[in-house]
Order: C-alpha cells, then structure tokens, then sequence
C-alpha cells in the first residue's frame, strides 16, 4: 500500500513518538515525544480483570512505568464487564472521557466515533509479525476500509467437564454428539445435569455460536451477507431442545455470566463452555472439585471443529479523545508486552501477535496450579480452533447489534422452552435479523 505524504509525515512522527519509553520496554529506540514538555495524561477505560492479580500488575507497575518513560500521567479506570457499554454510550453522548476504552468485543456499530486505527497495526505488524486472523476480522471493515479497533489479546472458550462423572459413563466430550450423549447418561445416573446458558447472558451467546459454527450455520456469509435462515441452523435449533431435554434443567433460562462457573464448581454441573475462569477460580480459592475438573478444546460439529472466543479485548480511540496520539503509542508498546500480559492473567490472555510469546508451548505445557501440571496444554493448537464473532465473515455492526440484542440466544430459548417449534423460532430471529442488516446497509457499514 502506498501512503500519502500526509501519511508518511504522521507515522514518521507516531514512530518518533514512541522513543525511549519503547526501549526501556523491549520495543523501541528513540527520544520521548514530550521529554522537557508538561507531562500529559492518557486515561484508560477497561474492565476489572477476572484475575486480580492482572489488574495489580497492569495499574500499579505497568502503566507507571510506561508513563514515567513517556511525561504521562496514564489513569486507569476499571469497570465490571456488563458497564462498559454504558460508560462508553455516555462519553459519546457527553463527547468527552478516556482516550483509550477497552472492549471484550468489536464494538463494531461505534465506527464512526472512533479514531482510524491503521498506523498502529501497520507498525504493529512490522515490529511483532502477522496478527492472528481473528484480531484482524474483530477490527477491520472491508466496507469502509476502517480499522475502528486494535486486540492485543483474547481468550479461549474449552470444554470444561467433570472428568470423574465422564469417565463412569465411558465418554469424553470430544464432539457435540458425544457431549449430548454423555451429558444424558450422566444426568440419568447421576442427577447431574449439563450446563449450557439458554439466556440473554454472554457464555450463551458465545456457546451458540460456536454449536451454530459446528453444524455450518452462521448469521453471516464470508461476504457479510445474511445467511441466517439455512437447514443447518434448523438442525442446531432441533439439537439444542434435544440436549436441554434430554440432559440439561430449566434454571439456565435464567442464568447470568457467572451461573455456569457457580454451577461447576459447586459439583453440580457436568459439563459447560467458558474461559479458563472455572478452573483458575477452582485452583486459587483451593475448591476441592477443581482437580476433578478437566479441560477440552473445542467440540467438533458434523461440520468443523471451532468455537468462538470467550472475549477479545479490542481498543478504541474516540474521535473526539484529548490524547489520541499518546493513546496509539501505548497501544504499539503494550503489544511488545504481551508476554507479561500472557503471565499475568495466568493464561487467560492470550496473544494476538503471536511472536511476543515464542515459549507459549512450554509455559501451558506445565503449569504449577493445575493438577494435573498439564492440563493447559489443550491450548496448544488453540489458534486453529478459535473463531471472530462474525465468522465467517468480518465482525461488523449488524453481527454486534445482533449479538448485543440476545437474538440468538432468544432464538433457541424459544425453541428449547417450546414456547415455538424450530422453525417459528428461525423464521422469527430471521427476520429481526433482516432488519438488523438492511439498517446497517443503508448506512454504508455492511
């Protein structure tokens, strides 16, 4: 690609900007931007990390060190997950508040307020390689040509299971028809049920998504065209009220983000989807079941084998922020971190740019909480089964109003409970969905 003259003068001087402070951190050679100047302030909107531990790291050593080697005053604001939305409609509204907002996925319907985030990635990839796909489909439009984010980082969703209750029935939870029948016997014998969220919550919408992903369905083609109404999400629609009949309970109508965590880890779960926050919440507090709670990568579907990911953090930079260039500086020097970042969240973390973390094999490979040391280890080939909200395709406004609107988890709510057969459901979710789309179209974002 070639860049304008305008272009070449900003990333000359983003470039320059990102002197000693990138050395002093691993990723850089240069004088501070501001060195002599008043010192400047960035402000930094995230969430409170699952592991506390991370937050520790990044707010009271990470941050200060990054802002002593760049005259900045960098203030960190953490919020739980389900506020950042709100945090962020309010600042657009007020055109005021963080340089830098941090979501747990594309924000991609807020394009038009963020900064275009191109020269951060281009460099990005110059110093650190190839960004995984993932991170690229979460940030980019094909449409406007806009890169409106930038992930660091992201995080796997595995099987977590009751090894002991498995191993009685003689099934491992390698594919979804081997979780459904597992899942039967288990509850059968045992009086233990499955534990998948059928409810406006965010583990729903992601395991749904990765079960539609499985069979080959998905809201969206590669072109980000709407494909939602498809025989292959009327068998997951069919599958779905199978297994909930069969193995599951109706409290998961009702769950929140946290039930499948409180579920497993009481003993009274026998299987779930979700980030590693189960078995870490399990090792840290010392819960005694924990031991007995084993990880799998992603279940094969008869179609692929994939899941979505639990989160992807994804920054943005408002258009109106008051330290945009500061904000992008500390963007390219924290991915030269990730390796930090990767040890820090105790693998919940993991990175976009590969290459900043070359012994990722051999830190998953033993890890000193888990029991036994290589539980981990199914993360070894966890780039190849991770999919982008959006997949096929790119993520983009109309995927994230609909995943943000519970359409589909609404959908195979209704389809399980009974309350409407298949394809009522489908055809009802559709055409939401159809509106969803031809609204976005129209402004020129899908």
């Amino acid at each position: 690609m070639t860049l304008s003259k305008p272009q070449r003068r900003y990333r000359r001087d983003l470039l320059k900007s990102t002197g000693r402070a990138a050395l002093a951190l691993g990723v850089g050679a240069a004088a501070p931007r501001w060195a002599g100047a008043a010192p400047k302030t960035l402000k930094i909107l995230q969430w409170n990390h699952f592991v506390p531990e991370y937050d520790k790291w990044f707010n009271e050593t990470y941050v200060k060190e990054w802002g002593e080697k760049n005259d900045t005053r960098v203030i960190v604001d953490n919020v739980p997950m389900t506020n950042i939305n709100n945090v962020a409609a309010s600042e657009i509204e007020a055109r005021r508040g963080h340089d830098l907002v941090m979501f747990l996925l594309p924000p991609s319907s807020l394009e038009d307020h963020v900064v275009d985030l191109r020269e951060v990635h281009e460099e990005c990839a110059r110093r650190y390689g190839r960004p995984l796909d993932l991170a690229t489909k979460s940030t980019y439009n094909p449409r406007t040509r806009k890169y409106y984010g930038f992930s660091d980082s992201y995080v796997p969703d595995p099987v977590n299971y009751r090894k002991d209750l498995w191993d009685d029935v003689g099934v491992v939870p390698n594919t979804w028809e081997d979780i459904r029948t597992g899942a039967r016997l288990i509850k059968k014998k045992h009086g233990v049920p499955a534990g998948f969220g059928l409810a406006p919550e965010l583990d729903t919408n992601v395991a749904l998504r990765s079960l539609m992903a499985t069979f080959g369905s998905s809201e969206q083609d590669a072109e980000g065209r709407l494909v939602l109404k498809s025989p292959e999400t009327l068998e997951t629609l069919k599958f779905v009220k199978a297994l909930y009949k069969e193995a599951m309970t109706e409290e998961v109508f009702s769950w929140d983000a946290s039930s499948n965590n409180r579920l497993m880890l009481a003993g009274r779960g026998s299987v779930t989807l979700n980030a590693i926050s189960i078995t870490r919440t399990g090792e840290n507090q010392k819960i005694p079941i924990t031991d007995r709670i084993w990880l799998s990568k992603a279940a094969r579907g008869p179609v692929r084998q994939v899941g979505l990911q639990h989160l992807l953090d994804v920054y943005t930079i408002w258009n109106f922020a008051d330290n945009i260039d500061g904000a992008k500086k500390f963007l390219i020097d924290f991915v030269g971190n990730s390796r930090k970042v990767f040890q820090a969240s105790q693998f919940y973390n993991f990175p976009c740019y590969p290459q900043t973390v070359p012994d990722l094999q051999s830190l998953i490979s033993s890890d000193p909480k888990g029991v036994p040391a290589d539980k981990y280890k199914v993360f070894q080939d966890v780039t190849n089964w991770t999919i982008n909200l959006g997949y096929p395709g790119y993520a983009n406004a109309a995927t994230d109003e609909i995943y943000n609107s519970w359409l589909i988890s609404t959908m195979f709510a209704k389809c399980a409970s009974g309350k409407l057969s298949p394809e009522a459901a489908l055809d009802e979710a559709n055409a939401m969905a159809r509106e969803v789309f031809r609204k976005w179209q129209a402004r020129g974002k899908v």
